[in-house]
């Protein structure tokens, strides 16, 4: 496992060559340098990297993220062809989002925002992710900056932060159900998609899905509201002559919330399942089940679908989700499915512990979309890693490969000068950075002289 790591790597990284080379230009190098630092450094940011991996430059490197036009869309379809090679056809899709905690306001996408990381709202960028997760392993296969209302009343702002001109403002939602659309239009294979409350409330959402053929696992809140009846939506005939017609659909049966019904639920009906392998044990907890039909309000029909009641064993937490799978799908199945939606939480863990998904300090749109592709790209290399190696080390971590691939890859500093000639390059950069903003703050001050301010 270790002597072959960094032969198993140049194998992984090889069908994503093209992705990284034009007919006038190629930056593939500064690409495969720029994975290096992911894994080499402590702290993933360039100037760390420029340091640390042997042959890499910090110009070439910035240049590569920032500037270069390389196929980010190519990137996506190779880590669809992996995740089809490696995680089979029977796997779920999870959509989740993740922030990232960012001073001042000049990334783009940074506002205050809820950041889960730091339990709080924060001034932070959003992006909205896509994982395929199967068999306690996950990877990540497409992500996009979330960009707040707020950015599109100020073009220049947006502009300067590199945000595309045809980009427009959508909701995490739009952006959720666009994602699947492309990934099942590229080719990803997957059984189900999941997701969580924070989707799950969308009604529309789960609609269009619907609609699409596209089963899924949404969590949901306690107050959703449900029929344990067809509600048969109608108009309702007129009493009188005076007045207006009756026109808007009325159910015809009583509606009640999730937490209604599985407070009222006898527990003989509750049914105690292992999920899945934990690190300190198995995860067990009870569930419960019931067909329920959904309706909206508008739609001439109502949907029945599944609702599945999670409780934990001292039923301190419940969780409510509702699934379009098929009538008779079990509860095991059910709980199964649900399951997934923890190793989207995996991914993360692994890509911002592992990979140095949080740890870049760049600004730009385009910048922020190369590091996250780049952040795929290893952490698919590190999940094939472990499904290839479960048989024989099953507890093999993200972390592990990660320490493996740190001691097999060449380090620029390996003598006495080599440490010289990096403090000298850091403070060429310093003392470069520092007479451009004296230049910068002339300027200005220059300005307000002629102005008479």
């Amino acid at each position: 496992m270790v002597a072959s790591a960094l032969t198993h790597f140049d194998s992984h990284f090889t069908p994503y060559l093209p992705c990284f080379q034009s007919r006038t230009r190629s930056v593939e190098d500064s690409a495969r340098l720029y994975l290096h630092g992911l894994f080499q450094c402590r702290r993933r940011n360039l100037e760390k990297m420029a340091e640390t991996v042997s042959g890499s430059r910090y110009q070439r490197l910035h240049h590569m993220l920032s500037e270069s036009a390389w196929d980010r869309c190519g990137v996506r379809r190779q880590l669809i062809a992996d995740a089809n090679a490696h995680f089979g056809h029977a796997g779920a899709l999870v959509i989740d989002e993740s922030a990232f905690a960012k001073k001042g306001d000049l990334s783009a996408g940074v506002a205050r925002q809820w950041n889960g990381r730091l339990g709080k709202t924060d001034n932070s960028q959003v992006g909205v992710f896509a994982a395929v997760a199967r068999g306690g392993v996950a990877a990540l296969v497409e992500g996009e900056l979330y960009v707040p209302e707020e950015w599109f009343v100020e073009p220049q702002r947006c502009l300067e932060a590199g945000i595309p001109e045809d980009i427009e403002f959508r909701t995490k939602g739009e952006m959720a159900l666009t994602m699947i659309h492309r990934l099942r239009r590229e080719g990803l294979r997957f059984a189900y998609t999941a997701f969580d409350a924070g989707y799950g409330h969308l009604p529309w959402l789960l609609r269009e899905l619907d609609g699409d053929g596209e089963i899924f696992l949404a969590e949901v809140h306690s107050d959703q509201t449900i029929y344990l009846c067809d509600p048969a939506p109608a108009v309702p005939e007129r009493q009188s002559a005076r007045g207006r017609a009756p026109h808007r659909l009325q159910a015809q049966a009583t509606s009640l919330t999730v937490l209604a019904w599985a407070v009222g639920q006898p527990p003989s009906r509750w049914r105690r399942l292992s999920v899945r392998e934990g690190e300190k044990g198995e995860v067990i907890a009870d569930y419960l089940t019931q067909r329920v039909w959904l309706w909206d309000g508008k739609e001439a029909r109502a949907r029945c679908w599944h609702l599945l009641v999670r409780r934990e064993v001292d039923g301190s937490k419940r969780k409510f989700c509702l699934s379009n799978a098929k009538p008779k799908a079990s509860l095991r199945r059910l709980a199964e499915m649900q399951a997934a939606r923890h190793f989207v939480e995996r991914a993360f863990e692994d890509a911002k512990g592992a990979c140095g998904m949080a740890d870049d300090q760049v600004r730009g749109w385009n910048a922020w979309h190369h590091h996250m592709a780049l952040v795929m790209v290893a952490l698919m290399f590190l999940a094939k890693e472990r499904i290839a190696h479960r048989d024989t080390a099953d507890l093999l971590s993200c972390n592990d490969l990660v320490k493996i691939m740190r001691h097999k890859l060449p380090s620029k500093i390996q003598s006495d000068a080599d440490l010289v000639a990096s403090i000298e390059d850091r403070h060429r950069r310093r003392q470069h950075a520092k007479d451009f903003a004296y230049r910068k703050q002339a300027a200005i001050l220059s300005a307000l002289a002629r102005d008479g301010i």
